[in-house]
């Protein structure tokens, strides 16, 4: 058989060539595609690593810059903020290899920071107000305590940051950071603690204010609770167990007709020291706010008294001292005294039987002291006034005194100050930009105070209502607080409550803020209790056991920030040692006004991280979102 092979032509075979060298150059230029993408990514992928490392340094600048200035401003005020400013120490506190977890690898000094402004090695910080506004001014405040105006001292902090080795690429980045120091003015709070807060078996009790506590709320009991205000707390809040009654006796409902936070941002003091006591010190450090701003001080020794005057316009006081002979209690061995300050009794004692002590009191009669301001030549020097009106600086306005007198027993006696005759305290209307203004009057001691009879009622017909017009700024600020009716009677002080001859306590009326120290609660028994917040104003009477007849009423701010120091007997049920009277206590709306705080007030510290943002580099103007 035969076998036709037909060959393949030229045209065949060169076809089937150029087909392989057609796939082949397009594999070759997919591979190619291929190549300059896989480089153009590894190449973008490099570049983003390095804008991202040297946006994360700008951002490590800034951050350390923050923690700086949060750190000088909650332990030592405005003024360590201001002076390391000053001083350029937040400028140069640019990340370093101190601040790597691995100083060996020495990770900072690859990048080069500046200001932004072409100073190398430097941050921009400032508080100067521009036009792009940062401010310092009064206000309501943007956080999460709505309702409270605070002076907000705005700072911001700008850094730029290029990396300079191990990279090929030239890219500055920055980041922007604006920040907040506010300072509150603490009696803008219808009650602050800076502990734990019981209201645990309170009495019907409404509270129109702010309400914040550094600790724990405690809540519960057979009457109502009602907060009108905000309610805060760096813990929580419940309903244990306390002051010996059961969770099962807690039947009424406790109302928040405005919201309530836990686990807020504490508020503190920005005093340097965590022992708050020291805002009562009597010396010149600066966590001594009352000691240090005080124009009237007061220091009573065993032999000796001494009254010295500052005020604003002079470096340095001057003193008025008294003598007298306490071992013989004739008026001859206090002539001194009664011939220099006319307005001051050293002899007086009487018992307080919550401490069980016999107390020993310096008192300080309001009305007397009103008029030896306006007419004692001394003080004239001092606080000179034309028709009453002070200039501004130069109103006696802060009293700070000390009974330092030491006693024989200290379980069994007790010194003390005493506030009497205080229905007018001390106005000092000062001279504002042409507008006359009271500036009110506030007395701070160390020792506990006790406020006998009305205090800061200028008009009598608001005597007994929460109306506070025409009342004067006004705080009391002690080691503890025991408020006496208009009908004590020291002589009496020692009959047993109920006793025959012992008067029974009338109807009073206070109206200042109070800052006390309180004796804490020891555990969860009815003879361990602090008496809850009910019972910071101390009793001693007969009050008339709920009687809708006999009424305290009480327009303040309730502020607790420590322990009471000296006067640490614990609360005791009623009925050992006074009888509750109907509570009239309500928070006085006029602390909200700035204009309207009482001299002396202490500002809490609250740093607000206001804005942060990347800007182009190279601005420390920039207002972007």
């Amino acid at each position: 058989m035969n076998t036709r092979v037909t060959p393949r032509t030229c045209s065949s075979a060169g076809h089937a060539l150029l087909l392989v060298m057609c796939i082949a150059a397009g594999m070759l230029i997919m591979l190619g595609a291929t190549m300059n993408r896989t480089i153009g990514t590894s190449t973008m992928n490099a570049r983003n690593n390095q804008y991202q490392a040297g946006l994360y340094a700008a951002e490590a600048a800034t951050e350390k810059v923050y923690a700086m200035i949060r750190a000088d401003f909650l332990f030592g005020n405005l003024t360590a903020v201001t002076n390391n400013l000053a001083l350029g120490n937040y400028q140069r506190a640019i990340p370093s290899v101190n601040d790597s977890t691995n100083p060996l690898c020495a990770y900072w000094n690859q990048f080069q920071f500046s200001d932004g402004q072409g100073n190398v090695g430097l941050n921009w910080v400032s508080n100067t107000m521009s036009s792009w506004q940062l401010a310092t001014n009064w206000g309501p405040l943007p956080s999460q305590y709505q309702g409270l105006f605070g002076w907000t001292n705005s700072y911001r902090i700008v850094s730029n940051a290029k990396q300079i080795s191990n990279t090929t690429f030239s890219i500055t980045n920055a980041c922007q950071l604006d920040v907040g120091l506010d300072l509150i003015p603490i009696f803008q709070f219808a009650i602050f603690y800076n502990g734990l807060l019981e209201f645990t078996w309170c009495a019907p009790f409404t509270i129109n204010g702010l309400t914040h506590a550094n600790a724990n709320i405690y809540v519960g009991s057979m009457d109502t609770l009602t907060f009108n205000g905000l309610v805060t707390t760096t813990g929580t809040i419940s309903s244990p167990a306390w002051d010996g009654e059961q969770t099962s006796a807690y039947t009424a409902a406790v109302n928040y007709n405005s919201l309530y936070s836990t686990n807020s941002q504490a508020l503190t003091l920005p005093i340097g020291t965590t022992n708050v006591i020291s805002v009562l010190a009597q010396n010149t450090n600066s966590s001594s706010l009352y000691y240090n701003a005080a124009n009237l001080i007061l220091l009573v020794s065993n032999s000796t008294v001494t009254l010295t005057l500052t005020n604003e316009q002079t470096a340095a006081g001057t003193n008025i001292t008294a003598n007298y002979y306490p071992t013989n209690y004739s008026s001859t061995n206090y002539v001194q005294i009664s011939t220099n300050f006319p307005f001051l009794t050293l002899t007086n004692t009487f018992t307080d039987q919550r401490e069980s002590d016999t107390v020993t009191v310096t008192d300080i009669n309001m009305a007397i002291l009103d008029q030896w301001l306006a007419t004692n030549k001394t003080a004239l020097n001092y606080f000179p006034n034309t028709a009453g009106v002070y200039p501004l600086g130069a109103a006696p306005n802060i009293f700070y005194a000390a009974d330092n007198r030491t006693v024989t027993n200290s379980s069994t006696q007790l010194t003390a100050v005493r506030l009497n005759h205080g229905t007018f305290i001390p106005t000092n209307t000062v001279n504002i930009a042409g507008n006359n203004q009271p500036t009110g009057f506030t007395v701070a001691t160390p020792n506990p105070l006790y406020v006998w009879g009305m205090y800061n009622v200028p008009s009598s017909s608001n005597q007994g209502t929460t109306n506070t017009i025409g009342v004067y700024p006004a705080s009391l600020v002690s080691d503890a607080l025991t408020i006496l009716s208009p009908n004590w009677v020291d002589s009496q002080s020692s009959i047993a409550l109920g006793g025959n001859g012992k008067a029974k306590a009338v109807s009073d009326t206070v109206n200042a803020a109070i800052l006390t120290g309180i004796v804490p609660s020891t555990g969860s028994g009815a003879n361990q209790y602090s008496g809850g917040v009910m019972n910071v104003s101390r009793l001693l009477e007969d009050w008339g056991n709920g009687s809708s007849s006999v009424v305290l009423t009480l327009n303040t701010s309730i502020v607790n920030l420590f322990n009471s120091a000296r006067a640490t007997n614990q609360w005791q049920t009623p009925g050992v040692y006074y009888y509750a009277p109907t509570r009239q206590f309500s928070f006085n709306q006029n602390f909200l006004k700035y204009s309207q705080q009482p001299p002396g007030t202490p500002m809490l510290g609250y740093v607000l991280r206001s804005h942060w943002c990347v800007p182009p580099p190279n601005t420390v103007t920039y207002q972007g979102n």
